[in-house]
Formats: structure tokens, C-alpha cells, sequence
């Protein structure tokens, strides 16, 4: 049988760089597991408008179909920022979103004890972190129509966004949650406003049918999302699985990102419907953006990237001794005092380049073999 397929979507900033890092791991899985795959890059955001200009080509955007998965670093930067909306370089990973239907993301928020310190929560209270958010991703606000600026009657603008879901969106995302929380704890909590919402109303109606009828033997909860921002700075261990809609997952994904001290630790994925071979259609990338400020200059934590490949091993070739090789690695790492600069508290420790990071996680990956 062919290799699984692996495209890289470096994109920008510092993008190219942590992926670099990511290439060191995969190629280790190779060597030394015996497990390759078959690997191909392209263009995604400013620097595929620099070349083509537009932020994804439609010969990308196929060979992405085509892809087992696709692994993406980042994308934007200050000197695209004056681009018409339509070609700005995050248009290029909605519509990696979009098209390949990627509904469920994924977003971890998991506290590595080396780090506990870090969050601006008490000790006490981020210690042993592990949860899971489950964001709808490919409908709701972002995607509802009609949306735009238009002229009101009062000789100004009205801005309008639409928020809508069908059935069928909130099931498939449910369905998600419900099978992740199986893997885990088996609890998991749905977060809307159904209290001013009508969607809302529809989405916690839709997701308990999917309770009652496909997983009575799940856990699940329901808290209106404001409430659960609250929560989730108030006591975050008393979840496992968030399930929530498009935008209320976006705020309540950072939100729990800040828990664990640094965007650079945090990996993501967005999974969609099974292709034909059983994979699912998948995108796997850190949380951290671009950070344009620090591009090239060998600072960038590539964590969060070598991590979004622990879940593609994870979620897409169901690889998941390997992830968890992969996160031990990295947790021993940070046990040992590597830092990067991202995360060099009052006690110091010991500093590293974003390649000295990714050497030293190869370092550890050789010596869980041993």
C-alpha cells in the first residue's frame, strides 16, 4: 500500500519555521518507526498571494482534497493588511474550512505540570488540566446570510451578520463531541444561549436528541456559554468536552488557551466527514498565529505544531501510541527546563532556539526507545 499522504501548508511568519521542526519528527517516525508517509508542499496565505495572487489556488485547494491530511503553520502579516478582504491571506484557510467541510475543530487545552506556573490562575487550580473544545466550525455567524454593510434609512450603515444553523450542522458536531468524550471521560458539557437565542434553543434540543438517542451512556451537560467563560476561569477541571457553536467556540477556545500560559503550546484540528479510505478529511494546525514580530529570528515555540502532528497521527492514521510517544517527548522536554523563549519564567531555565526545541524533542523521542 501507498504511503499515507501528509500536505504541508507552511504559510507565513513563522510558519515556515515551526514547520521545520514538525519535518524533524517526521522524518524520526520514519527512521527510526518505520512509518513514512508520503510528503508534499504548497502555498497557503500572503505568500501564496505573493506568488499567485490569491491566498489559495484552486490546484491547492485540490491537492488539500486529495490529502490524508494536511498539516498548516500559519498565515498573515501586517504588510497584508491593506488587501481587499476577498484576497487577505485568512481567506485562504477558511476556505481550506469551507470547502473540505471541515466541521469539527478541535482545541485542546491540556497544562504540562513544567508549565503549571504559567497560567495566571492559581497553581492549585491549572494543575493537571485536560480538556477538550469541540467548536463547530463551518457554520453559524461567520458563514450565515444575508451578511454585509449596507445603508440604512437614517443616512448611515447597518452591519448585519446572521447567525444560523440547521439540524443536521448541530448532530454532526454533537456526534463528534459524544465520540471524543467515549476516548476520554466521558462527560461533556454543550454550551449555547438558548436563553436569547433562538439557535441556541435549536442547538440544545438537537444536541440532547443526539444524547438520547445514539449515547445515553455519555454524560452531558448543558450551560449557557457566558456562564461557562466563567467557569472555565473559575474551575476548568470540572470539564472534559466542550461542544459549542462557531463563535462562541472561538472566544471560548482562547480563553481556555490562556489557561496552560502560552498560545505556543496549543495544537488544533479540524476534522470532517470520512473519506473514502475511512480517514477523515483533516486540517492540523497550531492555535499561535503568525507572530510576524519574531519571524526569523529563531525564537518561535514550535510546540503547538509538533502537537497538531501528534493528533494527525492520533485522529487521522489512528496512530495514537505514537501521539502519545510524541506528547511524552514533549513533556519531558519541558520537565528537563528547555525553554523557549515564550516560555522563560522568574526560575530561567534552559534556552533554546526554535531548532535547539525541536532537536532536543528528537533527542527524547530516541531515548523512549531505548
Amino acid at each position: 500500500m501507498a504511503n499515507p499522504s501528509l500536505l504541508i501548508l507552511a504559510g507565513d511568519g513563522i510558519g515556515p519555521e515551526v514547520m521545520a521542526e514538525v519535518k524533524k519528527i517526521i522524518a524520526w517516525m520514519g527512521s527510526r518507526r518505520g512509518i513514512r508517509f508520503s510528503v508534499s508542499e504548497d502555498l497557503v496565505g500572503g505568500c501564496a498571494y505573493d506568488a499567485h495572487g490569491t491566498p489559495l489556488t484552486d490546484e491547492t485547494m485540490a491537492r488539500a482534497q486529495a490529502a490524508d491530511a494536511v498539516l498548516l503553520g500559519a498565515v498573515g502579516g501586517p504588510k497584508y493588511d491593506k488587501l481587499d478582504f476577498s484576497v487577505k491571506p485568512e481567506r485562504g484557510l477558511l476556505r481550506l474550512r469551507k470547502e473540505m467541510d471541515l466541521y469539527a475543530n478541535l482545541r485542546p487545552a491540556q497544562c504540562f505540570d513544567a508549565l503549571a506556573d504559567f497560567s495566571s490562575l492559581k497553581k492549585e487550580i491549572i494543575a493537571g488540566l485536560d480538556i477538550m473544545i469541540v467548536r463547530e466550525l463551518t457554520g453559524g455567524v461567520y458563514f450565515g446570510e444575508p451578511r454585509g454593510i449596507f445603508p440604512d434609512n437614517e443616512g448611515g450603515r447597518v452591519g448585519i451578520n446572521t447567525q444560523r444553523y440547521t439540524t443536521n450542522e448541530i448532530r454532526r458536531v454533537a456526534r463528534s463531541a459524544f465520540e471524543l468524550a467515549r476516548r476520554r471521560n466521558n462527560k461533556v458539557c454543550s454550551m449555547e444561549k438558548a436563553n436569547v437565542m433562538e439557535s441556541g434553543i435549536l442547538w440544545r434540543e438537537e444536541v440532547q436528541w443526539v444524547h438520547d438517542n445514539e449515547y445515553p451512556d455519555v454524560e452531558l451537560s448543558h450551560m449557557y456559554a457566558d456562564a461557562g467563560a466563567m467557569q472555565l476561569v473559575r474551575w476548568p477541571k470540572q470539564f472534559d468536552v466542550i461542544v459549542t457553536d462557531n463563535l462562541f467556540g472561538d472566544l471560548l477556545s482562547d480563553c481556555a488557551a490562556m489557561l496552560t500560559g502560552s498560545l505556543g503550546m496549543l495544537p488544533s484540528a479540524s476534522l470532517g466527514a470520512p473519506m473514502k479510505n475511512g480517514r477523515p478529511k483533516a486540517l492540523y494546525e497550531p492555535v499561535h498565529g503568525s507572530a510576524p514580530d519574531i519571524a526569523g529570528q529563531g525564537k518561535a515555540n514550535p510546540i503547538a505544531c509538533i502537537l497538531s502532528f501528534a493528533m494527525a497521527l492520533r485522529y487521522s492514521f489512528d496512530l495514537g501510541d505514537e501521539a502519545a510517544r510524541v506528547e511524552k517527548a514533549v513533556e519531558k522536554v519541558l520537565a528537563d527546563g528547555v525553554r523557549t523563549a515564550d516560555l522563560m519564567g522568574p526560575e530561567g531555565g534552559k534556552p533554546v532556539s526554535t531548532s535547539g526545541m525541536g532537536d532536543a524533542i528528537v533527542t527524547a523521542l530516541d531515548a523512549s526507545l531505548a
